[in-house]
């Protein structure tokens, strides 16, 4: 799998995610993760801005509110990038075989991957369609500050397997 360096640092990786990281450890380990990246890609995490979603919400009151959070989603993509949403009915998939993702469509000429990170609710079906695919983590539930450190050390520790250096198991 080991490929030159070049090819890597040119490679640009976004996470867009719904809501902010409120808690001061998630956010440690959100800049503690982004710091190793530096050395494999450039990163970029946009934060989009979470509806409050009432309690006991209905069915149509959880749709609009994926709906407003996927327009604003919609908008941050950018154009041309090779689009991940993670999703519960998403491809699972183990460490290399992430790390296989990246390295082969870094080497098909994909310059910019990105992740997407949905909210409470999760996303619109308009983001899903858009979707290039879905990757899942797990059949369990994580919540959406925990999922993005957790995706970053995942792609951080895919660069280290793309690049032959070591790395826990």
């Amino acid at each position: 799998m080991h490929r030159g360096v070049s090819v890597y640092k040119k490679m640009k990786i976004s996470i867009i995610a719904v809501g902010k990281i409120k808690e001061k450890f998630y956010r440690q380990a959100v800049e503690e993760y982004s710091k190793r990246l530096s050395a494999y890609c450039s990163l970029d995490i946009t934060e989009i801005a979470d509806e409050k979603t009432p309690d006991r919400a209905s069915a149509k009151e959880e749709t609009m509110i994926k709906d407003t959070e996927g327009r604003r989603i919609e908008k941050a993509i950018p154009e041309g990038a090779w689009v991940i949403a993670l999703a519960l009915d998403g491809k699972m998939t183990d460490s290399p075989g992430l790390a296989d993702k990246i390295e082969k469509l870094t080497v098909g000429g994909k310059s910019h991957i990105v992740f997407i990170i949905g909210g409470s609710l999760g996303l619109s079906d308009e983001v899903l369609k858009k979707a290039d695919e879905k990757l899942s983590f797990s059949l369990l539930t994580f919540p959406h500050q925990l999922m993005r450190v957790i995706l970053l050390e995942q792609i951080y520790r895919s660069f280290r397997i793309i690049r032959g250096e070591p790395y826990h198991k």
